[in-house]
């Protein structure tokens, strides 16, 4: 079973998904294309770190198919967005118009596609199953992993992927949408007969039980008319927008009959290879467009099912139930299964292959809507296969309607992110209703059928938890699993069960088994509660009641509970409510830009057709899921084109979104939550004149993609925020931010402007909007700026335009940021510093988180070594790769993968990098590829998931002989060069610039370092490359002076020796350290000036080789001035008895007074003095008779040199 039974599997993401990317011919080489997904942008890189290689590596191949069964994607454009450019196959774009599938350029350019494909497949031996050319160009085919390998590197093969599983996201809703009644819409529309009329409804799910009066038509004739009609086997419709829906009859087999189409059910295809490789028996379902589920035949029946067709459920009659367009004919396409076990679905397939034929087959028909209530988790991307095939079918006029999900009510859990199809929430209404009642008055209404209307079930009740098995787990116990319960417990009592983990109808088969008598169903947390037909009597009560219920249940003797057959609490119940189940936005895909769910629709307890065997009374079903919101989309899009049959998808959906109107809480107060709601419960009393409309169509879609990275279309990109949707999402705030939109009126009239988002100021301009008659348009901006809005949470609000009665309303979504930063910053140098300008989207301290710097190892090629580089022209195998094994560690915040070529203009290189699952097995969980025409590529990983990732550059072409680098560095926290950021906090004003600084030192030369900055707790960051360079020439021995350094004296300099010794060098005198100005060549006389100082030289060293300099100086030699000494006797002539004093003078011509000390010899006696001002007095010792000799030397100072002198006295006697 489907509807809204289990969690969604979850989808694989687009980093995620094994990816075989070649380009054939190169006519558009690019990072992605569409129904591709990775975004590398290409750069250089100039390591040169040697690393140890693995010899031998061999291709990756893809996560091996479990059903041995491959999508295999080709480069050249599907049909839907095909322009030409192929000799003799004109373009077969429609421009948003609707695709004519049966011109003469479709069938031409088909053809040529399905031999393309054809061709592809020979290569390996193999056929291909289904062949896509419409929404999608590729094929399916079942082979083995060696041959999906081989075909990852054919050319002209964009990608091959396992064939994948999805599963279904499983008062009447007509009347509480608006549309029965007088004054209704169905009347406004010409009646419910004209209700959609003119518009085929494409339904791809599980099939459609034709026997059910939802479905009933006349018997098809063989003539053309307004009536569809048999031509040959195809069934033909002449639609409402003038084309033809045509479509082949399934042949008579399998519980299906060709007479099961009429002229209601115009289409019934079934597509089921991918499921049958995957091993699954169809042993409960059928290999034909009959249902085996039910599933599919209640979304066709809810959006196109006929009008007042009685319905009852177990005998139960609960009167007449209509599609929401039931004069819209339906077309089922079968792509997904029903395993043998009707309460779960992990038995269940919709194998990728089916769903992407189905989207193939609807398009080629030519149905107007498509509904597609299957899924697989929360999105990570606006680009995934389906999205691609959805792309294409939007492109060529089709609405899309598409499920939300049920994985609610957490954040983030929604699926289908892309702005081309319409993404529904589900929503409550009114429905049947119990009540619970205990002795102390407790009273809680929740949803039964299964307790007959004005009557009571009234006994003894337990807690289910409490009444476990023998050796049953009472975790079990209390979700009430089959055989979990006691008995002799559990026998007449009234039982409560927590919902969760199995159906909710074999928790009331297993209280059955164990002999209860009836059953409460407890939601754990906030959910839908369901109208289910139960083995015993039961209300479905929500999660705001069971701790109340229990407190009495387990703290009260002899507890009984009542069951009433109707709510007798005197509260209506709020509607709509937005189901706990419907999963939540905000999307995480490709920058948060797209906001999602884009509406909300009736999705729980939705009564409307189910399956029934061949022959066998048709059944009617209660389900809840966003598999039931989103076929009230499509069939509200059915009736929007049965009165509009040339209204683009964009317009469906814009006059949807800006007539929404609020769900509300549990109490009744508006809940204006858009990652809830989106824009609101779509209200179709309203959409026919919504007053403004936001059109877009596949020009400003292929704007949005380029702008993301997502594809290369050769347009002009935009900023996500400005594609030109009924809702705003900005997904990062900084600062000041301006979003513009265009709206085409549908009335005269002058519209005002407001706008509310919380913490922030929001500005329109212009805030008024005249428009003189429908059809005119104008463009408006609002500018955004961060108030009060917390950093990194999400603020929401509303942009209403007003005239009159009038009111356009668009959802708002901003997230504030913690700083704007650039992506990538660079700096060269074994040490030395960058400036990063920021601007912050806070105030007050900033941190700044850093990591590396990381030394880039070059990898280089085992089999033909290039010295100093990776490879060069003659490098690789036949098919020009080669490949190595590196490990990412534990912690790394950045992988980054760099291919350089030395020519790049003749040369071609392309980089993948894949996640493998060891050194051994080469399959991969994902691959990552940069395959731009340039010749330079990049791969770079945030945060990567630790392990085993093969690397593979590959030779595509080139001009002349070249070398290439493949270098790859993980940034961890440390790392090399003390990389430091200077200040750190940073003061942060916000909206105001500011600019520290990175700095490191210490890296080894000739080697390329990456590091990272983050800041605060954002997941903002700024790469740093720092290019190190090569060794500057050093001195070995220092430069020398020589000669004499006095006044008028020639010195010398020496350059010393250096590494490398061929080096050029120049001079630089120095005087006290400062450049003497002329004064550079090798030799220096000594000048006035240059007394009292120290003179050096400088020697720069140029490399000729690479143009790197070194420095030295050489040792100082400072310059004195020259210096006189006298010395005086006094008496010169005198006795023996008499006290001689000798006065020392020293005098400098030039420079200073001279300094320090003087010694003084007589009779070979010496006396030592200090100068003061220049000269000293010293006394004698007494001296004996004779001729005495006086020598006085004067030792000199720094700044004045040595001088001696004599002189001689006389003692008589």
């Amino acid at each position: 079973m489907f509807g809204q039974r289990a969690p969604q599997m979850p989808r694989r993401s687009l980093n995620s998904s094994p990816r075989l990317e070649r380009t054939m011919g190169r006519p558009l080489r690019s990072v992605a294309v569409i129904a591709l997904a990775g975004l590398f942008t290409a750069a250089g890189a100039t390591s040169v770190q040697a690393a140890v290689v693995d010899e031998g590596v061999t291709p990756p191949t893809p996560i091996e198919s479990s059903s041995g069964r491959y999508i295999v994607v080709l480069d050249e454009a599907p049909v839907a967005t095909y322009d030409g450019g192929e000799a003799g196959l004109g373009a077969t774009k429609s421009d948003g118009a609707r695709l004519d599938t049966d011109s003469d350029a479709v069938r031409e350019y088909s053809a040529f596609l399905e031999q393309r494909q054809q061709d592809v497949a020979a290569e390996v031996g193999v056929d291909t199953d289904y062949s896509y050319t419409l929404a999608v160009n590729g094929f399916s085919a079942t082979m083995d992993p060696n041959q999906a390998a081989k075909l990852a590197a054919t050319e002209g093969v964009q990608k091959v992927v396992p064939d994948e599983i999805r599963q279904p996201v499983a008062v009447p809703s007509t009347e509480f949408l608006g549309l029965e009644g007088d004054g209704g819409v169905w009347q406004q529309v010409g009646g419910i007969d004209a209700a959609g009329e003119g518009v085929v409804v494409g339904v791809i799910d599980t099939g459609i039980a034709p026997e059910n009066p939802s479905f009933a038509g006349d018997p098809l004739g063989t003539t053309p008319g307004d009536e569809p009609y048999v031509d040959g086997n195809d069934v033909v419709y002449r639609k409402a927008d003038g084309t033809d829906f045509r479509s082949p009859r399934v042949a008579t087999g399998d519980g299906w009959s060709v007479d099961d189409y009429s002229t209601k059910l115009v289409g019934a295809r079934y597509f089921d290879q991918g499921a049958a490789a995957t091993g699954f028996t169809f042993e409960a379902d059928y290999r034909s467009p009959r249902d085996g589920d039910a599933h599919g035949s209640h979304t066709a029946s809810t959006a196109a099912g006929n009008k007042g067709v009685e319905a009852d459920v177990e005998g139960i009659d609960f009167g007449a139930i209509s599609g929401v367009a039931p004069a819209a004919k339906v077309a089922a396409y079968k792509a997904c299964y029903s395993g043998p076990d009707p309460l779960v679905t992990t038995d269940d397939v919709c194998a990728l292959s089916d769903l992407l034929g189905a989207i193939n087959a609807a398009v080629d028909d030519g149905v107007d809507v498509i509904n597609y209530s299957i899924g697989g988790g929360a999105a990570t991307t606006t680009l995934a296969l389906e999205d691609a095939a959805f792309f294409n079918a939007a492109a060529a006029g089709i609405f899309v309607a598409v499920s939300a999900g049920n994985s609610g009510p957490d954040a983030s859990t929604a699926d289908h992110a892309s702005p081309w199809y319409t993404t529904v929430a589900a929503s409550t209404i009114p429905t049947y209703e119990g009540t619970v009642t205990l002795p102390n008055g407790f009273q809680a209404a929740g949803a039964s059928v299964s307790v007959p209307a004005g009557e009571e079930v009234t006994g003894p009740v337990v807690y289910a938890g409490d009444i476990a098995a023998s050796g049953a787990d009472p975790a079990n116990a209390a979700l009430c699993l089959i055989g979990s319960l006691d008995a002799a417990q559990a026998d007449g009592k009234i039982v409560v069960c927590d919902r969760g983990q199995n159906a909710r109808i074999e928790k009331s088969q297993a209280v059955e088994e164990a002999g209860g008598v009836g059953m409460i169903l407890v939601n754990v947390t906030p959910a839908s509660v369901d109208n289910d037909f139960h083995a015993v009597p039961t209300v479905h009560i929500d999660a705001r009641y069971r701790d109340e219920l229990l407190a009495y249940v387990q703290g009260t003797p002899d507890a009984t509970a009542t069951l009433v057959g109707e709510n007798i609490t005197g509260v209506e119940t709020p509607t709509p409510q937005v189901a706990g189940f419907s999963s939540r936005g905000p999307m995480l895909a490709d920058g948060s830009d797209v906001l999602k769910p884009d509406v909300s629709a009736p999705g729980v307890a939705i009564l409307a057709a189910a399956a029934n065997a061949e022959g066998a009374a048709p059944t009617f079903e209660f389900l809840s899921g966003t598999s039931m919101s989103s076929p009230h989309v499509a069939g509200l899009a059915a009736l929007y084109l049965g009165e509009r049959p040339l209204a683009t998808p964009a317009e469906v959906k814009s006059a949807m979104m800006t007539t929404a109107y609020d769900t509300v809480d549990s109490e009744g107060a508006p809940a204006q939550d858009p990652f809830a709601q989106g824009a609101g419960h779509v209200d179709p009393t309203r959409y026919f004149d919504p007053g403004l409309m936001y059109l877009n169509g596949p020009a400003d879609w292929a704007a949005f993609l380029q702008g993301k990275g997502l594809e290369d279309f050769g347009v002009e990109p935009i900023d996500g925020s400005d594609l030109n949707l009924a809702s705003i999402s900005i997904g990062s705030l900084a600062k000041p931010q301006t979003v513009t939109r265009t709206v085409t009126s549908t009335q005269a009239g002058t519209f005002s402007a407001s706008v509310d988002v919380p913490g922030l100021d929001a500005t329109v301009e212009p805030s008024t909007l005249t428009f003189g008659a429908a059809g005119e348009t104008q463009t408006f901006t609002v500018t955004f700026s961060r108030t009060t809005a917390a950093a990194e949470e999400w603020t929401t609000g509303f942009l209403t335009w007003t005239s009159g009665d009038t009111q356009v309303r668009s959802p708002i979504a901003v997230r504030p940021t913690t700083a704007e930063a650039p992506a990538e910053v660079s700096g060269t140098g074994l040490s030395g510093s960058t400036d990063v300008e920021i601007l912050p989207g806070v105030s007050g301290d900033l941190p700044l988180t850093v990591s590396g710097l990381a030394a880039a190892t070059l990898l280089t090629d085992p089999d033909n070594p290039v010295d100093g580089h990776s490879g060069n022209q003659d490098s690789g195998d036949a098919d020009g790769y080669v490949r190595w094994i590196v490990d990412v560690p534990e912690g790394t915040t950045l992988s980054r993968f760099d291919l350089d070529s030395s020519d790049d203009t003749g040369s071609d290189l392309d980089l993948f990098v894949s996640r493998v699952v060891s050194a051994d097995d080469l399959r991969y969980y994902e691959r990552f590829t940069s395959a731009t025409g340039a010749a330079d590529e990049r791969v770079s990983l945030s945060d990567p998931t630790p392990g085993t990732y093969l690397v593979e550059a590959n030779v595509y072409s080139f001009t002349a002989p070249f070398t290439w680098d493949m270098t790859y560095a993980n940034v961890q926290p440390g790392g090399a060069g003390e990389l430091t950021a200077t200040p750190n906090p940073i003061a942060a004003e916000q909206g105001v610039v500011t600019t520290y600084e990175l700095s490191w030192q210490g890296l080894q030369p000739e080697t390329r370092y990456l590091g990272v900055v983050q800041y605060g707790e954002s997941a903002v960051q700024t790469v740093l490359t720092v290019d190190a360079g090569q060794a500057a020439p050093v001195a070995v021995e220092a430069p020398t002076v020589t000669g004499t350094a006095k006044l008028g004296r020639t010195l010398t300099a020496t350059p010393g020796t250096w590494d490398p010794a061929e080096v050029t060098t120049t001079f630089q005198w120095l005087r006290g350290g400062e450049p003497i100005e002329g004064a550079t060549a090798s030799t220096y006389r000594v000048k006035r000036e240059d007394v009292g100082a120290v003179l050096s030289v400088r020697v720069t060293a140029t490399s000729p080789a690479t143009g790197l300099t070194g420095r030295a100086d050489s040792a100082g030699v400072p310059v004195v001035a020259a210096s006189f000494t006298t010395v005086a006797v006094n008496p010169w002539v005198g006795r023996s008895s008499d006290t001689y004093t000798l006065t020392v003078k020293v005098r400098s011509l030039i420079g200073p007074t001279p300094t320090g000390e003087v010694t003084v010899t007589v009779a070979g006696k010496p006396y030592t003095a200090t100068l003061e001002g220049g000269r000293a007095t010293i006394t004698l010792d007494p001296q004996t008779r004779g001729l005495r000799i006086v020598t006085a030397e004067y030792a000199g100072s720094e700044t004045v040199e040595d001088s001696t002198a004599h002189s001689a006295f006389i003692v008589l006697r």
